[in-house]
């Protein structure tokens, strides 16, 4: 059982159904109430967020002092423990609003660590919307094919140590769940970073819609305290010889073919964080719908030091 398991006036930390490595963190409704009753009397919207960085982390305050129990230390620690590494909490029900599902889950975010610029967007935070039609230059928002496992922050320079996924809207869905998998639940994980290219440094570019333009080359496997983490994506490496390119698609199927690939259950207003070192992550496909409509909300980031 999880050291992190509890259970109080204010939540509440009980181990995934489909994962022991998932922890689910259940707020009590009046701790939510008074957090987006706080948020009211503050005047606090999503402008002043986007435009006021610290007030992110003001409103990630606000949050820590109604939960209690050092909830802070709490997330941080699990996001951080090798054994979980990741956790789901959600809105409990009490407000379908979208802009308070972004207000929630920028307090959450900001009690892991500081989000990271979104190029995608031009703001901390991206929303997109998954749809039957798409014309777009990535798996992102392709619904009816598998977005493959990966990790996020691949193609940019700075650290990307956590990814926040809330679902925030959904109509016409089924299919689709997140798929994921813990690096340490991988059964070839030696075979591929023992290898010598496991080490290399690869090439990736990323697509127009990304608005990035630098070219970064990203070690495949390194060691964090002393444990193989990997940062890897299919779709934007650029290998630079046929035994790079034939290495990275084995790997890849060697991934989404494994057994511990769980396809996680997430309702709307409940968000997932991951600790992007050793959680891969990548979507099942949808089933075929003309009016299917599906909102997420991704935000990721580093850790406070």
């Amino acid at each position: 059982m999880s050291q992190f398991i509890q259970k109080n006036d204010q939540f509440s930390i009980e181990e995934n159904a489909q994962s022991k490595r998932i922890l689910n963190i259940t707020l009590s409704k009046a701790v939510i109430e008074q957090f987006l009753q706080k948020i009211k009397d503050e005047g606090i919207n999503i402008q002043h967020l986007e435009y006021t960085p610290y007030e992110r982390q003001v409103i990630a305050a606000y949050l820590e002092e109604i939960a209690g129990h050092s909830f802070g230390n709490i997330l941080r620690d699990i996001v951080n423990d090798r054994a979980t590494g990741g956790f789901t909490i959600g809105l409990e029900g009490v407000s379908k609003c979208t802009d308070e599902y972004v207000i929630f889950s920028t307090a959450i975010a900001h009690l892991v660590g500081i989000s990271n610029f979104d190029s995608m967007t031009g703001k901390y935070y991206a929303r997109f919307t998954v749809k039957d039609t798409d014309s777009s230059d990535s798996y992102l928002r392709q619904a009816y094919r598998l977005f493959t496992l990966h990790t996020d922050g691949t193609f940019v320079s700075e650290a990307t140590d956590w990814l926040l996924m809330m679902k925030m809207v959904e109509e016409n869905a089924k299919g689709g769940e997140s798929r994921l998998l813990h690096l340490d639940d991988w059964e070839e994980l030696e075979k591929f970073s023992a290898n010598s290219l496991g080490q290399h440094k690869f090439q990736y570019i990323a697509p127009p819609s990304k608005n990035v333009q630098e070219i970064v080359h990203r070690q495949l496997f390194f060691l964090k305290n002393n444990r193989p983490c990997i940062c890897f994506i299919d779709q934007f490496a650029y290998p630079e010889s046929i035994e790079e390119a034939k290495f990275l698609k084995a790997l890849s199927q060697s991934m989404e073919s494994d057994k511990h690939v769980i396809e996680l259950a997430l309702p709307v207003g409940s968000l997932v964080v991951l600790n992007n070192e050793f959680w891969l992550h990548g979507r099942a496909p949808f089933e075929k719908h003309p009016e299917l409509n599906r909102e997420l909300l991704r935000q990721r980031g580093r850790f406070y030091h």
